[in-house]
């Protein structure tokens, strides 16, 4: 097994079936980007589901990937991934110490498509309590949204929060849980964390447990073959040393994307990419995907990443999550001419695809700012670390990634965009939002845009006009969760030649694959389910567990 992310189910899928198992993890860290993201996890017609009443069906799972992934990718990967979800699940309760649930009312981010859901299929793991992991803890890839306050926040525990300015009888009880919860736990000696933290934690605990051994800081450098093109193990830089572990059933490559292999992505993705704005995990620089390549591997959709805009990167940090920001009223996009181009409360990953084809079509997004107001800046949470009321820091200002003005003719020369196009643009925008209806983009249509909208914001909770200064602007760039474009795969998670025939011993899960959805992101953590499920089928097919 190369990676630590996702990935790790498919070690504990091959552990449950008596093979064994060694990981190795380029990084200091196991987790990978798992560990640094929401921790979501898209179970369509699962026992998670069914448990909480959910009512989903096969049928209506199978029709929503068919009317989304509309043919960008093979329909038997997602005929197989709904096949396998329970069975996956399972694992991960038999194998680990996570507690999954539903996150209800998270909708699917096509809830209008056929066999959408606007209830949602996305579930989480319960703050877990990352003590279990002893001497190891320290070994957990870091989140990134590290707090100076322990409080578990799950993604659904989020959208309360965000609101807890406006709904305080839902915010504040909950804040008040999930403090009791993280800093009564370290009187206990416990750590509790959630999100991502919480699912990498559980899977590394799975692993421990298992006694599946783990080898960090160690560097995938080559696949070895047999003389018919199999893989039969890998040559890998350990402790100094170059070693090459034989593998008897197979490799699993699941190393995450390149999502900082900034060559790689201006050839396949667009040369306008910000240097390093990724979120992914810092190691993910395609050495799986070249290597598999060098073999004989196929690669597609490697235009594809999970896009996310984000706040643009301080010269010295990481861009920084955006979550509801782009959905809650009192707010809109502009781009370099002063003028909105987009629903701002598309799901991220449309988001990114939007900006990309106007690049290819010659009109290229060249900036983008989001604007707000006080009432805005007073409501809700910033960026995931200024809670209402807070002032945007200094630095910022002095950055340049932010501006603040009485009047918006005077904003649009602080931002440097046309001031005629931007207060037409600011008049247009509250004329809409006094109706109510977002004639140009539609925001607040799908139930989608309303899930991180504010719900006492009527008749829609998207929308409210900015009439009163001062008014803000601050700085965004396209970010991404990683790469989706890989080797390609089929519906048993085998790489694939050109000519469609499997490489013999080669499987490729998670960000190393190409998008099992193809062009599309179904739902929140659908990017991380198919890694595990698919590690789990990976781990059937070396084992001979799936029938020929």
């Amino acid at each position: 097994m190369v990676g630590s992310g996702s990935g790790l189910a498919a070690a504990l899928a091959a552990v449950d079936l008596g093979l064994s198992v060694l990981i190795v993890e380029k990084s200091s860290y196991v987790g990978g980007s798992t560990a640094r993201s929401g921790g979501a996890i898209w179970l369509p017609y699962s026992q998670v589901l069914e448990s909480a009443g959910a009512g989903d069906t096969a049928e209506r799972a199978g029709t929503y990937l068919d009317a989304v992934v509309a043919g960008t990718a093979s329909a038997q990967r997602s005929a197989a991934f709904l096949a396998h979800v329970d069975a996956t699940v399972d694992l991960l309760r038999r194998r680990t110490p996570m507690r999954l649930f539903w996150a209800k009312d998270y909708s699917d981010y096509h809830p209008e498509a056929p066999g959408g859901s606007a209830a949602g299929r996305t579930c989480e793991c319960r703050p877990l309590d990352t003590a279990i992991l002893g001497a190891y803890r320290s070994k957990l890839r870091p989140g990134v949204m590290e707090v100076k306050v322990p409080m578990p926040t799950t993604g659904a525990d989020y959208r309360w929060l965000n609101l807890m300015a406006k709904v305080p009888r839902k915010g504040l009880p909950l804040v008040a849980k999930r403090l009791a919860q993280g800093v009564g736990g370290l009187l206990l000696g416990r750590r509790y964390a959630a999100g991502g933290q919480a699912l990498a934690a559980g899977l590394f605990a799975g692993v421990l447990k298992s006694g599946i051994p783990i080898w960090l800081d160690t560097t995938l450098h080559e696949l070895v073959t047999d003389t018919d093109g199999g893989v039969t193990g890998a040559v890998v830089d350990h402790a100094g040393r170059t070693v090459t572990v034989t593998a008897r059933h197979g490799v699993v490559l699941a190393a995450g994307g390149f999502d900082h292999h900034m060559d790689m992505r201006r050839k396949f993705q667009s040369e306008s990419l910000a240097e390093h704005a990724s979120l992914g995990a810092e190691t993910n620089t395609g050495d799986a995907i070249r290597l598999g390549q060098d073999v004989g591997a196929a690669i597609e959709l490697m235009d594809q990443s999970w896009w996310f805009p984000a706040v643009a990167a301080l010269p010295d940090g990481a861009p920084k999550v955006m979550l509801a920001e782009r959905s809650l009223p009192g707010s809109f996009i502009v781009d370099q001419t002063g003028r909105r181009f987009v629903n701002e409360s598309t799901d991220y990953m449309s988001f990114g695809q939007q900006i990309l084809q106007r690049e290819r079509a010659g009109d290229p997004v060249e900036s983008m700012w989001i604007i707000f107001d006080q009432q805005y800046r007073n409501s809700y949470v910033f960026a995931a670390e200024l809670f209402p009321r807070m002032p945007i820091p200094p630095h910022w200002y002095d950055a340049g990634i932010a501006h603040r003005a009485d009047s918006t003719d005077q904003l649009a020369r602080e931002i440097g965009v046309p001031v005629e196009h931007f207060t037409a643009t600011a008049l247009r925008f509250n004329e809409m939002s006094k109706a109510g209806q977002d004639s140009d983009f539609e925001r607040g249509r799908s139930a989608y845009d309303r899930y991180y909208g504010d719900l006492t914001v009527t008749p829609n909770p998207n929308l409210r006009a900015l009439e009163h200064g001062p008014f803000f602007a601050v700085k965004m760039v396209l970010s991404d969760l990683g790469t989706c474009g890989g080797l390609r795969a089929d519906d048993r998670a085998r790489v694939l030649r050109e000519d469609g025939t499997a490489i013999q011993g080669l499987y490729a899960i998670g960000n190393t694959a190409a998008n099992a959805f193809g062009a599309t992101y179904p739902g929140a953590g659908a990017t991380i389910a198919q890694g595990l499920v698919y590690g789990y089928l990976a781990a059937h097919d070396a084992a001979g567990a799936l029938p020929s």
